[in-house]
């Protein structure tokens, strides 16, 4: 299927590893140009070496998005050099695991500073030009524990993921007579070599092969060109009439009617 995303400009948090590489891989294979950020220099400059073989116009900016004059510089840097966003993807994400009574404040500081609070910047940054252009699509990657409880040891990451999709929600009617589409994705447990279920995986392979056994219907873990399709059609014309909508990506695991 042609998505007709050819020449557009897309904009990607987080592009250098994991769902955030996966997702602007998907996107130059569909031809269009894109923008990633990430504060890791190293890892930002070999994944945009190889997102430049598809043959697309690609360029990495190093900045860390919790920080507002990097964003500034992003978003100054992406328009310069392409004259226009088409497509926002807010993947940039974290989490710090522990019991209510043992986060501290600055724990949850940092992480609704990181996955809730960063998005709102680079959207703040990024969307008068949207708005000018008269049309595009913005995209927040959640979870599908910002759907329903994650269990104990997550009520920071579940707080702020339930918040992006609200965010969306909200800004999906707000923004819908500028020509505007806002959606959120809501991955399940997703695998990818450096992540945090990888990591859990090669530590512990029983008790990984009894989760997928008890938790995952379709008996194994997502990747991240699973989310990277659902994505890339979201982005597109094909999915003009989907806006303020949550799309589960999950192979099953999410266990909530809505």
């Amino acid at each position: 299927m042609d998505l007709g995303l050819k020449d557009k400009v897309a904009v990607v948090t987080g592009g250098s590893r994991g769902i955030g590489k996966g997702i602007a891989t998907g996107l130059v294979k569909e031809g269009c140009r894109v923008a990633i950020c990430a504060r890791n220099e190293s890892e930002l400059s070999k994944s945009v070496k190889e997102l430049e073989k598809s043959g697309v116009d690609v360029i990495g900016i190093s900045a860390d998005i919790t920080v507002e004059n990097d964003v500034d510089r992003f978003s100054e840097t992406v328009l310069n050099h392409f004259g226009q966003v088409d497509i926002l993807i807010n993947n940039v994400g974290g989490n710090k695991r522990n019991l209510f009574e043992n986060t501290s404040i600055n724990d949850w500081r940092d992480i609704m500073e990181l996955n809730l609070l960063s998005h709102v910047k680079v959207s703040h940054s990024f969307l008068p030009a949207i708005k000018k252009q008269g049309s595009g699509v913005v995209i927040f990657i959640s979870s599908i524990f910002g759907r329903e409880s994650g269990g104990p040891t997550l009520s920071i990451y579940n707080s702020s993921k339930a918040a992006l999709i609200s965010l969306a929600k909200v800004m999906a009617a707000e923004l819908a007579s500028d020509g505007i589409r806002v959606n959120s994705v809501a991955p399940g447990s997703i695998r990818f070599p450096g992540g945090s279920w990888d990591k859990r995986c090669l530590s512990d392979p029983e008790g990984m092969a009894e989760f997928v056994k008890k938790e995952l219907p379709i008996g194994r873990f997502g990747t991240v060109e699973e989310i990277s399709n659902v994505v890339c059609f979201l982005a597109s014309e094909r999915a003009s009439l989907v806006t303020g909508a949550c799309i589960n990506v999950d192979g099953g695991q999410s266990r909530s009617l809505i």
